[in-house]
């Protein structure tokens, strides 16, 4: 007795195994856990969830009902055939990302390669009832929401409503995708408390969950990819029995796409020998495999592809393109100036300060129809009224629909200026012009809070060496505020690509659509169009776009980010 209270209190045994420390440790896990499972689950009912949604009406023709399943049609609609690949690269990279999440587990407990290929049964397992559970979801759906339909000319009371929706739940179609969840769940629960039994070390949960995500990664590819398959092979017997070419360029992309695969496809072929396992031996063909048989689509089946994408599409992405170009180096060139100004503890800065800051803080859709009185095409309204006092002529603003370069080649006598040189509208400038007005104010108090972190000292010494006002700027100030120009370079990218009330209170007919961003295009298909399904897919098709660009952000410019 008095041996065992000799040993440390980590090393007593509970139940053989159990140890004070790993209770300890399996309680505060289970502590953390129940305290974010709320969040968790707000986050699914409120964001994971209805970007399914999204998704799973973009998958239909959807006007103010749903209609049949149409697949891709929405998405090859909107952007053509790059629809096509764009999400066959959604399930390569579906795939590339679980080898890596297999790699980086085996990685992490390479001592002993046996456990790994156990714990992937689990990992199987919690995949396969996350599959059930979105299969379960697409099968209940539609009867939820033929549950509209139903209580149309009846009384509605709430009792026909739970008895509708109990029938939805025990739809014929709904059991068996429900059954098949269910027992994956169970199954996935046992062997993941087995493999926690037999293996007992702290990392075994975060083990299994990121096996379980990989398969998940290797199960979105295996629905994707032949699915992209039988919708691109039905693209093109439709083609072909239309007698249609879109021309040489698809052509030329197609091909060229296709080769680049098939010399990825290569590459890994001829490097599979250098494995050491027999394992990832076969997981480096099967992946070659897959880049070759991509290669073969996007070249020997689709040098012919269907219609070119909705032009309504492109102009809002052109729109869109020119108005985040023509606000963001404006927003933040004006800003640092006007917080370096405004640091220096100049009489009266506090209140300008606040004058800066005002815009940002007044209700958007008051100060854009302030803007839209304020730039009217009257010759009363107060900018052309200013501008008639110098001795200019008034000009349409709002109301122009011509590109501001071809404007001003006009004024200055170039009659031929070339169609692709227009540049923005004169209305989308003006709209450029208000959302740099709006979020300057908001920038320079981020820029100053970025200001007050650089040490004085630095500043000091540099002029203490001879260095004027300018070089301290260029070398010191600029460089030390790099994270606080990525931050808002980040916010002000994604900023104007979801970009929508005010565009909406300043547009008008007259401008032919020029000022119509990304977003505007969207909200007029859904609520004017009532095209439900198109404009989820142009949703995710903005939600593509703002991921890319927020990546390439990352890559570009968070690289030079200097953090001291």
């Amino acid at each position: 007795m008095e041996a065992i209270e000799a040993r440390p209190l980590e090393e007593r045994s509970l139940s053989g195994w159990l140890t004070p420390r790993r209770l300890r440790h399996w309680r505060e896990n289970l502590t953390a856990y129940l305290m974010i499972a709320p969040a968790g689950i707000l986050i699914f009912m409120f964001g994971i969830f209805p970007v399914g949604f999204a998704l799973f009406v973009s998958m239909h023709r959807w006007r103010l009902k749903r209609g049949d399943i149409i697949g891709l049609d929405n998405y090859t609609l909107a952007i053509g055939p790059l629809a096509y690949l764009l999400i066959f690269a959604v399930g390569v990279g579906a795939l590339v990302w679980a080898f890596f999440q297999f790699r980086r587990v085996y990685r992490s407990m390479s001592d002993r390669p046996l456990h790994f290929w156990l714990l992937n049964l689990p990992g199987i397992l919690l995949a396969a009832a996350g599959l059930g559970f979105v299969r379960w979801t697409v099968a209940l759906l539609p009867n939820i929401l033929d549950i509209a339909d139903k209580i149309r000319g009846v009384e509605k009371t709430r009792e026909l409503f739970v008895q509708l929706l109990n029938e939805a739940f025990a739809a014929e179609s709904v059991l068996p995708a429900r059954a098949a969840m269910l027992w994956a769940a169970a199954a996935a629960v046992v062997a993941f408390l087995i493999a926690v039994y037999l293996w007992r070390v702290p990392e075994n949960p975060q083990r299994q969950f990121g096996l379980a995500a990989g398969w998940l990664g290797v199960g979105a590819a295996v629905i994707l990819l032949p699915y992209v398959y039988s919708q691109m092979m039905a693209a093109y017997d439709a083609a072909v029995q239309a007698g249609t070419d879109p021309g040489i360029t698809p052509q030329l992309v197609s091909i060229s796409t296709g080769a680049v695969l098939l010399f990825i496809g290569w590459k890994l072929w001829g490097r599979a020998h250098e494995q050491d396992g027999a394992i990832l031996f076969i997981l480096r063909l099967a992946g070659a495999m897959v880049f070759i048989v991509g290669g073969w689509i996007m070249v020997g089946e689709l040098p012919v592809v269907v219609a070119s994408g909705d032009p309504d599409l492109w102009v809002g992405l052109r729109a869109t393109l020119f108005y985040s170009m023509g606000t963001i180096p404006f927003q933040l060139g004006i800003s640092i100036f006007l917080a370096i100004l405004l640091f220096q503890k100049l009489k009266g800065s506090q209140f300008f300060r606040m004058m800066f800051f005002m815009p940002y803080v007044t209700p958007a859709v008051a100060s854009a129809a302030v803007f839209r009185q304020l730039f009217s095409n009257r010759l009363q309204a107060p900018i052309n009224a200013g501008m008639r006092f110098l001795g200019l002529d008034p000009l349409q603003w709002l109301w122009e629909p011509k590109g501001i370069f071809r404007l001003m080649a006009t004024g200055w006598g170039f009659e031929n200026w070339p169609s692709w040189a227009d540049g923005p509208s004169l209305a989308l400038v003006v709209i450029m012009i208000y959302s740099i007005w709006v979020f300057v104010g908001y920038d320079t108090v981020i820029y100053l809070a970025g200001l007050g972190n650089i040490p004085k000292e630095m500043s000091e010494a540099a002029e203490v060496d001879g260095a004027n006002s300018w070089q301290v700027f260029r070398y010191i100030t600029f460089p030390m505020l790099s994270p606080t120009t990525y931050f808002l370079t980040l916010i002000s990218v994604i900023g104007t690509f979801k970009a929508f009330n005010h565009i909406w209170v300043m547009r008008l007919e007259a401008a032919l659509g020029t000022t119509d961003t990304f977003s505007v295009v969207i909200f007029t298909e859904f609520f004017e169009k009532l095209r439900y399904g198109y404009a989820s897919a142009m949703a995710f098709v903005l939600f593509a776009i703002i991921l890319l660009l927020t990546y390439f952000n990352n890559k570009i410019q968070g690289s030079k980010v200097f953090y001291g």
